[in-house]
């Protein structure tokens, strides 16, 4: 993984928009070197261990995971992104998302992509490899790129995050938008008491994501520091277990 260069620093030259976060050298290399305790200690299995990456990685593993509602949650979210938009990706999806993501924005559009672990800017580089208007950096989500997109998309990660880092993760996310612009988030959702999947992902939960039911008892909203800034719409799907929110930028 030593080819991955400068922590905050596009990995390759693979924008063709000029720099690939405005504020690549804002924030010391050393703080976002580190590997986040909790993503050590709870989910290094999932996104650090290359291995288990790349078993992950795997499109029906992804459709497994979400109950088969991939393809249509993956649908709501690009709806929301219009084809020539500057797009930002806090972080890695498994799967297709990201290529996906790409070509639905299109050559005339840019998309910027960070994430913290090493292993997953390495799986993220090679299924961009030939698409020039992306651009990925190892960074914090925490830390805004200093950049002003008209899209963000935060794809199933706020549900990974202890509060604290939600709530950071929000702040910056909103921060990063223009005027006008807006943050789609795809999550989890507290399902209906009558979703008969709700005790299995429960228990999931339990064992292996010991951050995710915060995100049944907050609304995404409530985790932004300045949140009435924004107007916050919400939708729910399969039983209310999954949700998009969109904060538009006033």
């Amino acid at each position: 993984m030593n080819d991955i260069g400068d922590p905050f620093v596009s990995t390759d030259s693979l924008s063709s928009k000029g720099t690939a976060f405005e504020s690549a050298t804002s924030l010391p290399s050393s703080e976002l070197l580190n590997i986040p305790e909790y993503l050590n200690e709870v989910y290094h299995w999932a996104y650090l261990n290359p291995r288990n990456v790349a078993i992950l990685d795997r499109e029906l593993v992804v459709s497994a995971i979400l109950w088969g509602q991939h393809r249509r949650l993956q649908r709501v979210a690009f709806e929301e992104i219009a084809p020539g938009s500057s797009v930002f990706l806090p972080a890695h999806v498994y799967g297709s998302f990201v290529p996906n993501l790409a070509h639905h924005i299109g050559p005339k559009g840019r998309l910027d992509i960070s994430d913290i672990s090493p292993a997953q800017i390495a799986i993220c580089k090679r299924k961009v490899k030939d698409i020039p208007w992306v651009s990925i950096c190892r960074a914090d989500a925490r830390h805004p790129t200093g950049g002003r997109y008209e899209m963000v998309c935060c794809y199933f990660l706020l549900h990974e995050l202890p509060d604290s880092y939600k709530h950071s993760v929000v702040d910056a996310l909103l921060e990063n938008l223009r005027p006008g612009g807006k943050v789609v988030f795809v999550d989890y959702h507290k399902p209906k008491w009558s979703n008969p999947v709700k005790p299995f992902v429960g228990l999931v939960f339990d064992m292996l994501e010991p951050f995710a039911k915060s995100i049944w008892q907050h609304e995404i909203e409530e985790f932004a520091t300045k949140g009435d800034e924004f107007s916050w719409r919400k939708e729910t799907y399969f039983g209310d277990l999954y949700q998009r929110v969109v904060a538009t930028k006033r």
